[in-house]
């Protein structure tokens, strides 16, 4: 009986650390083509250089988005560059869609936050911090919540046992 109740608490355990960590984020089911494509960089700033890639198609390939003008990767070749407009919005993701005859797929543009230029530079600012793009603040609350769902797990395995009661 005992097995059943640390496996039970392993378990649940697990379950909520898998609930803390961040959410991979999928492409829709939609995007499957049989070219492929690609933006790079996928985070650029504004007035910046993107090489849109393609491979696989054997036509020409359109490439268009709202934030730059429409591009056109002829036949034979896998790359072309477009500079993106000056006006996008800082922070903003846009839509980059790939037409190779009658396939189309999309990629997103992530345009770079703005960095304040109007101050200088004065070396770190002391704070939080943070490590692998999360901050100190949502590791705390991530390490409580599965310190808080292993408490729990424990206390009502130690209340069976306790009580006599098996399951």
């Amino acid at each position: 009986m005992r097995a059943i109740r640390v496996a039970s608490a392993v378990l649940l355990g697990v379950t909520a650390l898998s609930l803390t960590a961040p959410a991979a984020h999928a492409a829709p089911a939609g995007d499957i083509t049989s070219f492929g494509f690609s933006v790079v960089p996928s985070t650029v700033a504004p007035g910046g250089d993107v090489t849109l890639s393609v491979e696989g198609c054997r036509s020409r390939t359109t490439v268009s988005s709202a934030v730059f003008d429409t591009v056109t990767i002829p036949r034979g070749h896998s790359s072309a560059r477009a500079t993106v407009d000056w006006d996008a919005r800082h922070g903003a993701v846009y839509e980059v869609s790939f037409q190779c005859g009658n396939e189309s797929g999309q990629a997103d543009l992530t345009i770079a936050a703005a960095r304040p230029s109007h101050h200088p530079s004065h070396g770190a600012h002391a704070g939080i911090g943070s490590v692998a793009g999360l901050d100190l603040g949502e590791i705390g609350l991530g390490a409580a919540l599965v310190a808080g769902t292993l408490g729990v797990a424990w206390r009502w395995s130690r209340r069976r046992s306790e009580d006599g009661s098996h399951v």
